[in-house]
């Protein structure tokens, strides 16, 4: 696909309170496909709530991925003929993950686990990730997904574009404090990896946090395609041209100034990386 517009939902959510909140995803899912958009990114967490105080009290609220979740959502994307990215929790036997679930009108295409956990909200007590971020293929272009704390950790994001991705999307859960996540870090990645970033965080107050939304959208040039500076509900648009973030070699004057920040890495050159 040449171009495709991306929705980022911007909204509050209540913990605990799965079927509101999904209820309330597919009905942002309908406002977003009135406006033509293809693609819609929640925040992390967004049909649990993120800060529990005990695994105990988050596991009830945990499903497995695919499960009933996803299936009300991919059901609306059929309707719909869109794409979605969903932030929740993923009981798999009696490990808890923090996950996001890519859906569309074909089905499920597929899940992350989220590899860096802070120590904070419910990351406090789930499981890590378990397996190297993965892109998908889809009718729209190369989809990445990372979450939230992952945007810190460089090699998260580079893993994905080396594996092809056109877009990482980033559901988060920025609280007071975080502002440099948005600020600096979605430009950096989207910059060093020629590739957009999408990360859509939520707001509201949840048990003495209150999220700052600050949501958008970097081109691979690491310049803003849209973003929000306020912590109010409110969807953004924007538009997605996969091809550009297909060639990752920049040419200013052929033969003079050209730089590459795939092909000119020295991999050779950071083993120290993969140490534990």
């Amino acid at each position: 696909m040449d171009a495709f517009t991306v929705a980022v939902v911007q909204m509050d959510c209540a913990l605990g309170d799965k079927e509101r909140n999904l209820c309330r995803c597919l009905s942002f899912i309908d406002t977003a496909a009135r406006q033509s958009a293809q693609l819609v990114v929640f925040p992390e967490a967004a049909l649990t709530g993120y800060g529990f105080v005990s695994l105990e009290e988050a596991r009830p609220h945990a499903e497995p991925v695919p499960g009933p979740s996803t299936e009300r959502l991919i059901a609306k994307c059929r309707s719909a003929n869109l794409y979605a990215v969903v932030g929740l929790l993923e009981a798999e036997g009696e490990r808890v993950y923090n996950a996001a679930a890519l859906v569309g009108p074909v089905g499920f295409l597929g899940k992350y686990r989220k590899l860096h956990l802070p120590f904070l909200g419910v990351d406090r007590f789930v499981s890590p990730g378990d397996a190297p971020p993965s892109v998908f293929d889809t009718a729209l272009g190369n989809i990445g997904m990372l979450i939230c704390y992952d945007l810190r950790f460089p090699e998260a994001a580079r893993v994905l574009a080396l594996n092809g991705a056109d877009l990482i999307a980033v559901p988060t859960n920025w609280p007071t404090g975080a502002e440099s996540n948005a600020d600096m870090l979605m430009p950096a990645r989207a910059l060093e990896n020629q590739a957009y970033i999408v990360a859509s965080d939520r707001v509201g107050d949840e048990r003495g946090f209150h999220y700052i939304g600050m949501s958008g959208v970097t081109g691979p040039d690491g310049k803003w395609l849209v973003r929000t500076q306020t912590d109010t509900e409110q969807i953004l648009y924007a538009t997605i041209e996969p091809t550009k973030a297909r060639t990752k070699k920049i040419v200013r004057r052929p033969g003079e100034w050209e730089i590459d920040p795939v092909e000119d890495r020295r991999p050779e050159m950071y083993g120290r990386l993969t140490e534990a």
